[in-house]
């Protein structure tokens, strides 16, 4: 991951080069699937089935996972086109996006627009009918907050973040729901669990690529202040309050000693990864603090729903 080290350069790529020129430019099949982000969207899966388990440690019918997950991957790919067809000009100005297949003319913004709808639609439609409507519920309102909340607002002010960590942390509480057909604190841990992991992860981010959203006029907290003080400093702050509530599930039942174990020790480490982060704020720190929390979620949910089904 490298920031653009030239934010003129990246000013001077022009906006019409996308959406505007798509009409002369032709797409395939797979430029569809690109527009889903199927190998971002893996991860949604898999909080989503550790969700699914961990409110049915004695199994989940075969019939409920593949509903719950077709559904969710179908709103989970619906959201990611909608979102690139409202950010096209945004995603045509920095170099990590400007290939997207709609910020690059290679799909027109109504056949982005009509492939995410078609997709969002099917999703709800999925867990509505093979699953149960407050699943569907819990998905129309990841689906919204994402779209209609986090999208638009991205462009006007650094809160944004904190609106976005709603909708990614929603799927571990479409798993729950779909499972136990209700709502309970077990689900709002998770989600909590979630919530918190998200916003060091994606200040790292924001400084990594500060440059290219500088050249968008996204003004995250990484623009706005180029220090980088407060980042760093809201990077640690974030991750001390992830480690109490990745504490919580023992206390709600969902798991045991050797999830506590394993916890503490993730907890600890991002902290300390953070910590260095808001110290220096450098590149190398904040990378480290990227690669660590892709690390961190996968364990901290695989510890989570093998501790929950040994209980």
């Amino acid at each position: 991951m490298k920031p653009v080290a030239d934010a003129a350069a990246a000013r001077s790529i022009p906006t019409a080069t996308g959406w505007e020129a798509g009409a002369q430019s032709a797409h395939g099949p797979s430029d569809f699937v690109t527009l889903a982000k199927p190998r971002l969207n893996l991860l949604v899966l898999f909080t989503t089935a550790a969700g699914l388990y961990l409110a049915s440690p004695n199994g989940v019918e075969l019939s409920v996972l593949v509903h719950t997950l077709v559904g969710t991957a179908l709103i989970a790919g619906g959201a990611a086109a909608l979102n690139q067809v409202w950010e096209r000009d945004t995603d045509a100005l920095m170099r990590r996006t400007r290939t997207r297949p709609v910020a690059s003319g290679r799909l027109r913004p109504l056949h982005g627009n009509a492939f995410g709808l078609a997709l969002s639609a099917a999703g709800l439609i999925e867990l509505s009918l093979g699953v149960n409507l407050i699943s569907a519920g819990v998905a129309a309102l990841t689906l919204v907050s994402y779209v209609l909340a986090y999208t638009p607002l991205k462009r006007r002010t650094s809160l944004a973040t904190l609106v976005g960590a709603v909708p990614g942390a929603l799927p571990p509480v479409i798993g729950w729901v779909a499972a136990t057909g209700s709502l309970t604190l077990p689900a709002l841990v998770l989600f909590g669990i979630s919530f918190f992991w998200q916003m060091p992860h994606f200040l790292a981010i924001a400084w990594l690529y500060r440059d290219e959203y500088a050249a968008a006029g996204i003004p995250l907290l990484s623009v706005l202040e180029p220090d980088g003080r407060r980042t760093g400093r809201q990077a640690l702050l974030y991750s001390a309050a992830l480690w109490p509530v990745s504490l919580l599930p023992p206390l709600v039942g969902l798991a045991g000693p050797v999830y506590l174990v394993v916890a503490t020790v993730l907890g600890l480490t991002l902290i300390a990864l953070s910590a260095s982060f808001a110290r220096d704020r450098s590149t190398t720190a904040a990378r480290r603090l990227f690669l660590f929390s892709i690390t961190y979620l996968p364990l901290l949910w695989g510890t989570l729903v093998a501790d929950r089904l040994w209980i």
